[in-house]
């Protein structure tokens, strides 16, 4: 497997989880509103802008450019989340669950979550230090702006 090959593999199964929870926030967002704490002003708000959000920096991701400014957007919204909702929820806060014997499965949702940002997180605190392969946006403006400077 080539270095450019991996890169694309890499970028899009990484970009993957992002582009897919931002287009649920932005389409069907009725079970993440129902999980939200009760402090979150105006959910359907919050669950579009977090939608752009997680959409914009997957996609940048994806097809390869400006991965620092992909990386700061995801990482900065990866720690707000986990700080702000996952965090408390281990600790038994902002629970929704009504039932307490479905309490363990809130429980292990939340510590999933809050495991699965961790990993994330580290991974956007290497990207602005990544280099994409060929077959990424970057690579080809980059082509592109060194073919016009070569004919001119």
């Amino acid at each position: 497997m080539s270095k450019d090959f991996s890169d694309l593999v890499f970028r899009l199964l990484f970009s993957l989880i992002f582009i897919g929870l931002g287009g649920e926030h932005l389409v069907s967002d009725e079970l993440i509103q129902k999980l939200m704490p009760a402090w979150v002003p105006s959910p359907r708000l919050v669950s579009i802008f977090c939608g752009l959000v997680l959409f914009l920096g997957g996609g940048m991701i994806a097809i390869g450019y400006r991965l620092k400014l992909a990386a700061i957007l995801l990482g900065t919204f990866l720690v707000a989340v986990t700080a702000l909702v996952h965090a408390p929820a281990l600790q038994g806060y902002l629970s929704p669950v009504a039932c307490p014997e479905d309490q363990w499965m809130w429980d292990t949702l939340q510590r999933s979550n809050f495991v699965k940002n961790l990993c994330l997180l580290g991974v956007c605190a290497m990207l602005p230090f990544y280099s994409t392969g060929k077959w990424s946006l970057e690579a080809i403006l980059k082509a592109g702006s060194e073919q016009s400077s070569q004919e001119r």
